[in-house]
Protein backbone atom coordinates (compact mmCIF):
# COMPACT_ATOMS: atom_id res chain seq x y z
CA UNK A 1 0.00 0.00 0.00
CA UNK A 2 1.25 3.47 -0.91
CA UNK A 3 2.18 5.54 2.16
CA UNK A 4 0.53 8.90 2.80
CA UNK A 5 2.02 11.83 4.72
CA UNK A 6 0.81 15.36 5.39
CA UNK A 7 3.51 18.00 4.91
CA UNK A 8 3.79 21.69 5.64
CA UNK A 9 7.11 21.82 3.77
CA UNK A 10 7.35 24.06 0.76
CA UNK A 11 7.46 22.61 -2.74
CA UNK A 12 10.85 24.23 -3.28
CA UNK A 13 12.48 22.55 -0.28
CA UNK A 14 10.88 19.11 0.00
CA UNK A 15 12.99 16.29 -1.36
CA UNK A 16 10.94 14.07 -3.66
CA UNK A 17 11.28 12.29 -6.97
CA UNK A 18 8.49 14.35 -8.52
CA UNK A 19 6.13 17.22 -7.72
CA UNK A 20 2.53 17.05 -8.90
CA UNK A 21 0.77 20.32 -9.74
CA UNK A 22 -2.69 21.01 -11.06
CA UNK A 23 -3.43 22.85 -14.27
CA UNK A 24 -6.92 23.92 -15.30
CA UNK A 25 -8.44 24.73 -18.66
CA UNK A 26 -8.92 28.47 -18.96
CA UNK A 27 -10.56 30.58 -21.66
CA UNK A 28 -7.16 31.63 -23.04
CA UNK A 29 -5.09 28.56 -22.24
CA UNK A 30 -3.91 26.49 -19.28
CA UNK A 31 -4.06 28.05 -15.81
CA UNK A 32 -1.85 26.86 -12.95
CA UNK A 33 -4.01 25.86 -9.99
CA UNK A 34 -3.46 27.06 -6.40
CA UNK A 35 -0.87 25.10 -4.46
CA UNK A 36 1.74 25.31 -7.19
CA UNK A 37 2.97 28.85 -6.51
CA UNK A 38 6.49 27.77 -5.53
CA UNK A 39 6.75 25.56 -8.60
CA UNK A 40 5.56 28.37 -10.84
CA UNK A 41 8.18 30.64 -9.25
CA UNK A 42 10.91 28.12 -10.13
CA UNK A 43 9.83 28.56 -13.75
CA UNK A 44 10.02 32.37 -13.41
CA UNK A 45 6.25 32.61 -13.35
CA UNK A 46 5.96 31.06 -16.78
CA UNK A 47 4.86 27.53 -15.90
CA UNK A 48 1.52 27.94 -17.69
CA UNK A 49 3.15 29.15 -20.90
CA UNK A 50 5.74 26.35 -20.79
CA UNK A 51 2.96 23.80 -20.39
CA UNK A 52 1.01 25.35 -23.24
CA UNK A 53 4.12 25.16 -25.45
CA UNK A 54 4.29 21.43 -24.62
CA UNK A 55 0.68 21.01 -25.73
CA UNK A 56 -1.04 21.04 -22.35
CA UNK A 57 -4.53 22.53 -22.16
CA UNK A 58 -5.62 21.68 -18.61
CA UNK A 59 -8.23 19.17 -19.80
CA UNK A 60 -9.27 16.58 -17.23
CA UNK A 61 -6.95 13.57 -17.13
CA UNK A 62 -4.20 15.20 -19.15
CA UNK A 63 -0.63 14.56 -17.96
CA UNK A 64 2.46 16.58 -18.86
CA UNK A 65 5.94 15.89 -17.47
CA UNK A 66 8.75 18.40 -17.59
CA UNK A 67 12.25 18.48 -16.10
CA UNK A 68 13.31 20.92 -13.39
CA UNK A 69 16.49 22.86 -14.04
CA UNK A 70 16.68 24.82 -10.79
CA UNK A 71 14.69 26.15 -7.84
CA UNK A 72 13.22 22.82 -6.70
CA UNK A 73 14.63 19.76 -4.93
CA UNK A 74 12.54 17.44 -7.12
CA UNK A 75 13.91 16.70 -10.62
CA UNK A 76 10.51 16.36 -12.32
CA UNK A 77 7.23 18.26 -12.36
CA UNK A 78 4.09 16.40 -13.36
CA UNK A 79 1.21 18.66 -14.35
CA UNK A 80 -2.20 16.99 -14.27
CA UNK A 81 -5.34 18.43 -15.84
CA UNK A 82 -8.21 19.45 -13.56
CA UNK A 83 -10.70 20.43 -16.23
CA UNK A 84 -12.38 23.85 -16.51
CA UNK A 85 -11.31 26.67 -14.19
CA UNK A 86 -13.97 27.08 -11.47
CA UNK A 87 -16.30 30.04 -11.78
CA UNK A 88 -15.50 33.13 -9.73
CA UNK A 89 -15.08 32.45 -5.98
CA UNK A 90 -15.71 28.72 -6.44
CA UNK A 91 -13.21 26.04 -5.47
CA UNK A 92 -12.16 22.94 -7.32
CA UNK A 93 -14.67 20.13 -6.77
CA UNK A 94 -13.68 17.05 -4.82
CA UNK A 95 -14.27 14.66 -7.69
CA UNK A 96 -12.02 16.53 -10.20
CA UNK A 97 -9.32 16.59 -7.50
CA UNK A 98 -9.83 12.89 -6.74
CA UNK A 99 -9.55 11.98 -10.41
CA UNK A 100 -6.52 14.20 -11.02
CA UNK A 101 -4.69 12.71 -8.05
CA UNK A 102 -5.46 9.24 -9.34
CA UNK A 103 -4.14 10.03 -12.80
CA UNK A 104 -0.94 11.46 -11.31
CA UNK A 105 -0.39 8.46 -9.04
CA UNK A 106 -0.78 6.05 -11.95
CA UNK A 107 1.61 8.10 -14.07
CA UNK A 108 4.21 7.91 -11.30
CA UNK A 109 4.24 4.13 -10.82
CA UNK A 110 7.74 2.96 -9.97
CA UNK A 111 8.57 6.28 -8.28
CA UNK A 112 9.52 6.22 -4.60
CA UNK A 113 8.10 9.55 -3.44
CA UNK A 114 5.96 12.27 -4.98
CA UNK A 115 4.85 15.58 -3.51
CA UNK A 116 1.30 16.58 -4.45
CA UNK A 117 0.94 20.38 -4.65
CA UNK A 118 -2.76 20.49 -5.50
CA UNK A 119 -5.43 22.89 -4.13
CA UNK A 120 -6.23 21.41 -0.70
CA UNK A 121 -7.19 24.22 1.64
CA UNK A 122 -10.35 22.51 2.97
CA UNK A 123 -10.31 19.13 4.69
CA UNK A 124 -12.70 17.80 2.02
CA UNK A 125 -10.05 18.56 -0.59
CA UNK A 126 -7.35 16.88 1.51
CA UNK A 127 -9.48 13.76 1.70
CA UNK A 128 -10.30 13.80 -2.02
CA UNK A 129 -6.67 14.11 -3.11
CA UNK A 130 -5.59 11.45 -0.62
CA UNK A 131 -8.32 9.07 -1.80
CA UNK A 132 -7.56 9.66 -5.46
CA UNK A 133 -3.82 9.17 -5.05
CA UNK A 134 -4.14 6.00 -2.96
CA UNK A 135 -6.76 4.50 -5.25
CA UNK A 136 -4.88 5.52 -8.39
CA UNK A 137 -1.64 3.98 -7.13
CA UNK A 138 -3.29 0.55 -6.86
CA UNK A 139 -1.77 -2.36 -8.77
CA UNK A 140 -2.60 -6.06 -8.62
CA UNK A 141 0.77 -7.81 -8.85
CA UNK A 142 0.22 -10.96 -6.77
CA UNK A 143 0.56 -13.26 -9.76
CA UNK A 144 3.40 -11.45 -11.54
CA UNK A 145 7.16 -11.60 -11.15
CA UNK A 146 7.93 -15.26 -11.82
CA UNK A 147 9.50 -16.05 -15.18
CA UNK A 148 9.19 -12.42 -16.26
CA UNK A 149 11.28 -11.23 -13.34
CA UNK A 150 13.90 -13.93 -13.93
CA UNK A 151 14.59 -12.80 -17.48
CA UNK A 152 17.81 -10.87 -17.96
CA UNK A 153 17.23 -7.15 -17.89
CA UNK A 154 13.65 -7.49 -16.76
CA UNK A 155 12.95 -6.27 -13.24
CA UNK A 156 9.31 -7.24 -13.41
CA UNK A 157 6.29 -4.92 -13.35
CA UNK A 158 6.61 -1.43 -11.94
CA UNK A 159 5.61 -1.17 -8.33
CA UNK A 160 3.01 1.39 -7.24
CA UNK A 161 4.07 4.87 -6.21
CA UNK A 162 5.80 4.43 -2.85
CA UNK A 163 4.80 7.57 -0.94
CA UNK A 164 2.44 10.48 -1.40
CA UNK A 165 3.25 13.70 0.45
CA UNK A 166 0.34 16.15 0.50
CA UNK A 167 1.82 19.64 0.50
CA UNK A 168 -0.29 22.19 2.33
CA UNK A 169 -2.05 19.54 4.41
CA UNK A 170 -1.32 20.26 8.06
CA UNK A 171 -0.60 17.19 10.24
CA UNK A 172 -1.54 19.12 13.43
CA UNK A 173 -4.84 20.30 11.98
CA UNK A 174 -7.51 17.98 13.43
CA UNK A 175 -9.73 18.19 10.34
CA UNK A 176 -6.84 17.53 7.95
CA UNK A 177 -5.57 14.64 10.08
CA UNK A 178 -9.04 13.08 10.33
CA UNK A 179 -9.52 13.44 6.57
CA UNK A 180 -6.24 11.66 5.89
CA UNK A 181 -7.00 8.87 8.37
CA UNK A 182 -10.43 8.28 6.82
CA UNK A 183 -8.91 8.22 3.33
CA UNK A 184 -6.28 5.66 4.38
CA UNK A 185 -8.79 3.32 6.04
CA UNK A 186 -11.27 3.58 3.18
CA UNK A 187 -8.80 3.14 0.33
CA UNK A 188 -7.02 0.23 2.00
CA UNK A 189 -10.32 -1.64 2.19
CA UNK A 190 -11.37 -0.62 -1.34
CA UNK A 191 -8.03 -1.92 -2.59
CA UNK A 192 -8.43 -5.13 -0.58
CA UNK A 193 -11.83 -5.60 -2.25
CA UNK A 194 -10.18 -4.99 -5.63
CA UNK A 195 -7.65 -7.71 -4.80
CA UNK A 196 -10.47 -10.13 -4.02
CA UNK A 197 -12.27 -9.35 -7.28
CA UNK A 198 -9.03 -9.77 -9.25
CA UNK A 199 -8.05 -13.04 -7.58
CA UNK A 200 -8.47 -16.01 -9.96
CA UNK A 201 -11.41 -18.28 -9.09
CA UNK A 202 -9.15 -21.29 -8.58
CA UNK A 203 -7.76 -19.44 -5.55
CA UNK A 204 -10.89 -17.58 -4.40
CA UNK A 205 -13.59 -20.11 -3.56
CA UNK A 206 -16.51 -19.65 -1.16
CA UNK A 207 -14.45 -21.35 1.55
CA UNK A 208 -11.32 -19.23 1.03
CA UNK A 209 -13.38 -16.02 0.82
CA UNK A 210 -14.98 -16.96 4.14
CA UNK A 211 -11.50 -17.50 5.60
CA UNK A 212 -10.42 -14.01 4.49
CA UNK A 213 -13.51 -12.53 6.14
CA UNK A 214 -12.89 -14.49 9.34
CA UNK A 215 -9.29 -13.29 9.57
CA UNK A 216 -10.29 -9.66 8.95
CA UNK A 217 -12.99 -9.95 11.59
CA UNK A 218 -10.47 -11.04 14.21
CA UNK A 219 -8.19 -8.14 13.29
CA UNK A 220 -10.92 -5.53 13.57
CA UNK A 221 -13.16 -6.69 16.40
CA UNK A 222 -15.93 -7.94 14.11
CA UNK A 223 -17.94 -11.01 15.03
CA UNK A 224 -17.94 -13.53 12.18
CA UNK A 225 -20.23 -16.51 11.72
CA UNK A 226 -19.77 -18.92 8.80
CA UNK A 227 -22.47 -21.37 7.74
CA UNK A 228 -20.99 -24.26 5.75
CA UNK A 229 -22.95 -26.56 3.44
CA UNK A 230 -24.12 -28.75 6.34
CA UNK A 231 -25.38 -25.77 8.33
CA UNK A 232 -27.03 -24.33 5.22
CA UNK A 233 -28.84 -27.62 4.59
CA UNK A 234 -29.97 -27.83 8.22
CA UNK A 235 -31.20 -24.23 8.07
CA UNK A 236 -33.11 -24.68 4.83
CA UNK A 237 -31.15 -22.26 2.67
CA UNK A 238 -32.39 -23.72 -0.60
CA UNK A 239 -31.37 -20.81 -2.77
CA UNK A 240 -27.70 -20.76 -1.81
CA UNK A 241 -27.48 -24.53 -1.81
CA UNK A 242 -29.25 -24.81 -5.16
CA UNK A 243 -26.78 -22.47 -6.83
CA UNK A 244 -23.73 -24.11 -5.28
CA UNK A 245 -24.69 -27.78 -5.58
CA UNK A 246 -23.07 -28.25 -8.99
CA UNK A 247 -19.62 -27.21 -7.79
CA UNK A 248 -16.84 -29.13 -6.07
CA UNK A 249 -16.42 -25.99 -3.93
CA UNK A 250 -19.44 -25.88 -1.58
CA UNK A 251 -21.24 -22.63 -0.71
CA UNK A 252 -21.02 -20.50 2.41
CA UNK A 253 -23.10 -17.81 4.10
CA UNK A 254 -20.93 -15.44 6.12
CA UNK A 255 -22.25 -13.00 8.70
CA UNK A 256 -20.03 -10.09 9.75
CA UNK A 257 -21.34 -8.09 12.69
CA UNK A 258 -19.77 -4.78 13.73
CA UNK A 259 -21.40 -3.19 16.76
CA UNK A 260 -20.79 0.08 18.58
CA UNK A 261 -21.85 0.77 22.19
CA UNK A 262 -23.35 4.15 21.24
CA UNK A 263 -25.19 2.92 18.13
CA UNK A 264 -28.95 3.46 17.93
CA UNK A 265 -29.37 2.29 14.31
CA UNK A 266 -28.53 -0.94 12.51
CA UNK A 267 -27.70 -1.16 8.82
CA UNK A 268 -27.70 -4.58 7.15
CA UNK A 269 -25.72 -5.10 3.94
CA UNK A 270 -26.16 -8.15 1.71
CA UNK A 271 -23.65 -9.01 -1.01
CA UNK A 272 -23.81 -11.39 -3.95
CA UNK A 273 -20.70 -13.57 -3.80
CA UNK A 274 -20.61 -15.85 -6.82
CA UNK A 275 -16.90 -16.59 -6.86
CA UNK A 276 -17.22 -17.89 -10.41
CA UNK A 277 -20.28 -17.87 -12.64
CA UNK A 278 -20.30 -20.26 -15.57
CA UNK A 279 -24.05 -19.86 -15.91
CA UNK A 280 -24.56 -23.41 -14.62
CA UNK A 281 -26.54 -25.71 -16.92
CA UNK A 282 -27.70 -22.53 -18.73
CA UNK A 283 -24.07 -22.14 -19.74
CA UNK A 284 -22.83 -18.72 -20.78
CA UNK A 285 -21.72 -18.46 -24.44
CA UNK A 286 -18.07 -18.16 -25.42
CA UNK A 287 -16.70 -14.72 -24.70
CA UNK A 288 -18.83 -14.19 -21.60
CA UNK A 289 -16.97 -16.41 -19.14
CA UNK A 290 -13.54 -14.82 -18.96
CA UNK A 291 -14.34 -12.11 -16.41
CA UNK A 292 -16.84 -14.03 -14.32
CA UNK A 293 -14.47 -14.12 -11.36
CA UNK A 294 -15.88 -10.63 -10.72
CA UNK A 295 -19.34 -11.94 -9.88
CA UNK A 296 -18.52 -11.72 -6.17
CA UNK A 297 -17.96 -7.94 -6.32
CA UNK A 298 -21.08 -7.26 -4.27
CA UNK A 299 -19.87 -9.47 -1.44
CA UNK A 300 -16.44 -7.84 -1.64
CA UNK A 301 -18.09 -4.42 -1.35
CA UNK A 302 -20.12 -5.47 1.70
CA UNK A 303 -17.06 -7.03 3.33
CA UNK A 304 -14.98 -3.87 2.74
CA UNK A 305 -17.74 -1.61 4.08
CA UNK A 306 -18.14 -3.50 7.35
CA UNK A 307 -14.38 -3.52 7.94
CA UNK A 308 -14.11 0.19 7.11
CA UNK A 309 -16.94 1.01 9.53
CA UNK A 310 -15.07 -0.89 12.24
CA UNK A 311 -11.77 0.82 11.46
CA UNK A 312 -13.42 4.25 11.58
CA UNK A 313 -15.29 3.40 14.79
CA UNK A 314 -18.64 4.56 13.41
CA UNK A 315 -21.45 4.78 15.96
CA UNK A 316 -23.72 2.46 13.99
CA UNK A 317 -24.23 -1.29 13.95
CA UNK A 318 -23.35 -2.68 10.52
CA UNK A 319 -24.06 -6.29 9.67
CA UNK A 320 -22.75 -7.77 6.45
CA UNK A 321 -24.08 -10.93 4.81
CA UNK A 322 -21.88 -12.57 2.19
CA UNK A 323 -23.84 -15.08 0.09
CA UNK A 324 -21.01 -17.16 -1.39
CA UNK A 325 -21.32 -19.90 -4.01
CA UNK A 326 -19.72 -21.11 -7.23
CA UNK A 327 -22.15 -21.64 -10.12
CA UNK A 328 -20.95 -24.63 -12.15
CA UNK A 329 -22.49 -27.22 -14.50
CA UNK A 330 -22.20 -30.86 -13.45
CA UNK A 331 -24.25 -33.96 -12.80
CA UNK A 332 -25.34 -32.52 -9.47
CA UNK A 333 -26.13 -29.00 -10.71
CA UNK A 334 -29.58 -27.45 -10.51
CA UNK A 335 -31.45 -27.95 -13.80
CA UNK A 336 -33.80 -25.53 -15.57
CA UNK A 337 -37.22 -26.63 -14.34
CA UNK A 338 -36.08 -27.60 -10.85
CA UNK A 339 -37.93 -26.08 -7.90
CA UNK A 340 -35.99 -24.78 -4.91
CA UNK A 341 -37.44 -24.26 -1.44
CA UNK A 342 -35.98 -20.97 -0.25
CA UNK A 343 -35.04 -20.04 3.33
CA UNK A 344 -38.19 -17.88 3.47
CA UNK A 345 -40.34 -20.96 2.74
CA UNK A 346 -41.28 -19.78 -0.75
CA UNK A 347 -40.75 -22.13 -3.67
CA UNK A 348 -38.95 -20.88 -6.77
CA UNK A 349 -38.95 -22.56 -10.17
CA UNK A 350 -35.51 -22.14 -11.74
CA UNK A 351 -36.06 -21.45 -15.43
CA UNK A 352 -32.55 -20.12 -16.01
CA UNK A 353 -29.62 -21.24 -13.86
CA UNK A 354 -27.68 -18.14 -14.98
CA UNK A 355 -30.12 -16.01 -12.98
CA UNK A 356 -28.45 -17.36 -9.86
CA UNK A 357 -27.41 -14.21 -8.01
CA UNK A 358 -30.97 -13.40 -7.02
CA UNK A 359 -31.33 -16.89 -5.54
CA UNK A 360 -28.41 -16.57 -3.12
CA UNK A 361 -29.39 -12.99 -2.30
CA UNK A 362 -32.97 -14.03 -1.57
CA UNK A 363 -31.90 -16.38 1.20
CA UNK A 364 -29.52 -13.79 2.67
CA UNK A 365 -32.16 -11.03 2.49
CA UNK A 366 -34.64 -13.20 4.39
CA UNK A 367 -32.06 -14.04 7.03
CA UNK A 368 -30.99 -10.40 7.36
CA UNK A 369 -34.65 -9.37 7.73
CA UNK A 370 -35.05 -11.66 10.75
CA UNK A 371 -32.84 -9.31 12.75
CA UNK A 372 -35.15 -6.38 11.94
CA UNK A 373 -32.49 -3.81 10.94
CA UNK A 374 -33.43 -0.20 10.28
CA UNK A 375 -32.51 -0.67 6.62
CA UNK A 376 -31.15 -3.31 4.27
CA UNK A 377 -29.05 -2.61 1.19
CA UNK A 378 -28.06 -5.42 -1.13
CA UNK A 379 -25.23 -5.07 -3.64
CA UNK A 380 -24.75 -7.28 -6.67
CA UNK A 381 -23.35 -7.64 -10.16
CA UNK A 382 -26.83 -8.84 -10.95
CA UNK A 383 -27.92 -8.22 -14.55
CA UNK A 384 -26.51 -7.52 -17.97
CA UNK A 385 -29.73 -5.59 -18.54
CA UNK A 386 -28.52 -2.91 -16.12
CA UNK A 387 -25.33 -2.50 -18.15
CA UNK A 388 -27.45 -2.08 -21.30
CA UNK A 389 -29.54 0.54 -19.51
CA UNK A 390 -26.83 2.55 -17.74
CA UNK A 391 -23.51 1.64 -19.33
CA UNK A 392 -20.33 0.43 -17.71
CA UNK A 393 -19.71 3.26 -15.23
CA UNK A 394 -23.08 3.76 -13.52
CA UNK A 395 -24.89 1.51 -11.07
CA UNK A 396 -28.66 1.34 -10.68
CA UNK A 397 -30.56 1.93 -7.46
CA UNK A 398 -33.95 0.35 -6.73
CA UNK A 399 -35.81 0.53 -3.45
CA UNK A 400 -39.13 -0.03 -1.71
CA UNK A 401 -38.91 3.52 -0.35
CA UNK A 402 -38.53 6.47 -2.70
CA UNK A 403 -36.93 8.74 -0.09
CA UNK A 404 -34.31 6.09 0.72
CA UNK A 405 -33.54 5.60 -2.97
CA UNK A 406 -33.16 9.36 -3.42
CA UNK A 407 -30.92 9.56 -0.36
CA UNK A 408 -28.59 6.82 -1.62
CA UNK A 409 -28.39 8.50 -5.02
CA UNK A 410 -27.33 11.78 -3.37
CA UNK A 411 -24.80 10.01 -1.16
CA UNK A 412 -23.29 8.27 -4.19
CA UNK A 413 -22.87 11.62 -5.94
CA UNK A 414 -21.11 13.04 -2.88
CA UNK A 415 -18.84 9.99 -2.77
CA UNK A 416 -17.95 10.45 -6.43
CA UNK A 417 -19.72 7.31 -7.69
CA UNK A 418 -22.07 7.45 -10.67
CA UNK A 419 -25.52 5.99 -9.99
CA UNK A 420 -29.09 6.37 -11.17
CA UNK A 421 -32.48 5.76 -9.50
CA UNK A 422 -34.50 3.01 -11.20
CA UNK A 423 -38.19 2.07 -10.78
CA UNK A 424 -39.80 -1.19 -9.69
CA UNK A 425 -42.86 -1.36 -11.99
CA UNK A 426 -45.52 -3.58 -10.42
CA UNK A 427 -46.72 -4.80 -13.83
CA UNK A 428 -43.42 -6.65 -14.38
CA UNK A 429 -44.06 -8.90 -11.38
CA UNK A 430 -46.65 -10.99 -13.24
CA UNK A 431 -43.97 -12.27 -15.62
CA UNK A 432 -42.46 -14.27 -12.75
CA UNK A 433 -45.65 -16.22 -12.09
CA UNK A 434 -45.11 -19.98 -12.23
CA UNK A 435 -47.69 -22.75 -12.65
CA UNK A 436 -45.48 -25.03 -10.54
CA UNK A 437 -44.06 -22.87 -7.75
CA UNK A 438 -44.75 -19.65 -5.88
CA UNK A 439 -42.69 -17.84 -8.47
CA UNK A 440 -40.05 -18.27 -11.16
CA UNK A 441 -36.53 -16.86 -11.03
CA UNK A 442 -36.94 -14.96 -14.32
CA UNK A 443 -39.68 -12.94 -15.95
CA UNK A 444 -39.95 -10.64 -18.93
CA UNK A 445 -36.70 -10.14 -20.85
CA UNK A 446 -37.27 -6.44 -21.42
CA UNK A 447 -36.60 -4.56 -18.22
CA UNK A 448 -34.67 -7.54 -16.89
CA UNK A 449 -32.76 -5.47 -14.36
CA UNK A 450 -36.03 -4.23 -12.86
CA UNK A 451 -37.48 -7.75 -12.85
CA UNK A 452 -34.48 -8.88 -10.80
CA UNK A 453 -35.15 -6.08 -8.33
CA UNK A 454 -38.78 -7.10 -8.04
CA UNK A 455 -37.70 -10.70 -7.35
CA UNK A 456 -35.45 -9.55 -4.49
CA UNK A 457 -38.17 -7.33 -3.05
CA UNK A 458 -40.26 -10.47 -2.41
CA UNK A 459 -37.70 -11.64 0.18
CA UNK A 460 -37.36 -8.43 2.22
CA UNK A 461 -39.13 -8.50 5.58
CA UNK A 462 -42.36 -6.56 5.88
CA UNK A 463 -41.90 -2.96 6.98
CA UNK A 464 -38.12 -2.92 6.45
CA UNK A 465 -36.64 -0.16 4.33
CA UNK A 466 -34.62 -1.74 1.51
CA UNK A 467 -32.52 -0.75 -1.48
CA UNK A 468 -30.86 -2.79 -4.22
CA UNK A 469 -27.67 -1.65 -5.99
CA UNK A 470 -26.99 -3.36 -9.31
CA UNK A 471 -23.28 -2.72 -9.88
CA UNK A 472 -22.92 -5.00 -12.92
CA UNK A 473 -21.53 -2.16 -15.02
CA UNK A 474 -18.88 -0.43 -12.87
CA UNK A 475 -17.71 -3.39 -10.73
CA UNK A 476 -15.14 -4.63 -13.26
CA UNK A 477 -13.39 -2.36 -15.75
CA UNK A 478 -12.10 -4.07 -18.88
CA UNK A 479 -10.70 -1.00 -20.66
CA UNK A 480 -7.69 1.21 -20.06
CA UNK A 481 -7.39 2.78 -16.59
CA UNK A 482 -8.82 6.27 -16.12
CA UNK A 483 -8.78 8.67 -13.19
CA UNK A 484 -8.35 6.52 -10.08
CA UNK A 485 -10.11 3.55 -11.72
CA UNK A 486 -7.81 0.64 -12.61
CA UNK A 487 -8.24 -2.14 -15.10
CA UNK A 488 -10.03 -5.04 -13.41
CA UNK A 489 -11.85 -4.88 -10.08
CA UNK A 490 -12.84 -1.35 -9.08
CA UNK A 491 -14.40 -1.57 -5.61
CA UNK A 492 -17.62 -0.03 -6.91
CA UNK A 493 -20.21 1.13 -4.33
CA UNK A 494 -17.91 0.85 -1.29
CA UNK A 495 -17.45 4.61 -0.91
CA UNK A 496 -21.22 5.06 -1.20
CA UNK A 497 -21.94 2.40 1.41
CA UNK A 498 -19.38 3.77 3.85
CA UNK A 499 -20.86 7.24 3.54
CA UNK A 500 -24.32 5.74 4.05
CA UNK A 501 -23.07 4.11 7.25
CA UNK A 502 -21.65 7.46 8.39
CA UNK A 503 -24.98 9.17 7.70
CA UNK A 504 -26.80 6.44 9.59
CA UNK A 505 -24.45 6.92 12.54
CA UNK A 506 -25.26 10.63 12.46
CA UNK A 507 -28.99 9.86 12.59
CA UNK A 508 -29.70 10.66 8.94
CA UNK A 509 -30.66 7.36 7.36
CA UNK A 510 -32.76 9.01 4.62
Amino acid sequence: MTALTLSTAGAATLRADAIVVGVAKGAKGPVVAPGAEAVDKAFDGKLASVLETLGASGAEGEVTKLPVLSGLKAPVVLAVGLGPVPVKDATYGTEPLRRAAGVAARALSGVKKAAFALPIEASEAVEAVAEGALLGAYAFTAYLGGEKKAKKGDNGPKQPLGEVALLGARPRDKAHKAAAERAIALTEEVNRARDLVNTPPNDLTPESFAAVATAAGKENGIKVQVLDEKALAKGGYGGILGVGQGSANPPRLVKLAYTHPDAVKTLALVGKGITYDSGGISLKPAGHNETMKCDMSGAAAVFATVVTAARLGLAVNVTGWLALAENMPSGTATRPGDVLRMYSGKSVEVLNTDAEGRLVLADALTRASEENPDAIVDVATLTGAMVVALGSRTFGIMANDEAFRTSIHGIAEEAGEASWPMPLPADLRKGMDSPTADMANIGERMGGGLVAGLFLKEFVGEGITWAHLDIAGPAFHEGAPYGYTPKGGTGASIRTLVKLAERTAAGDLG
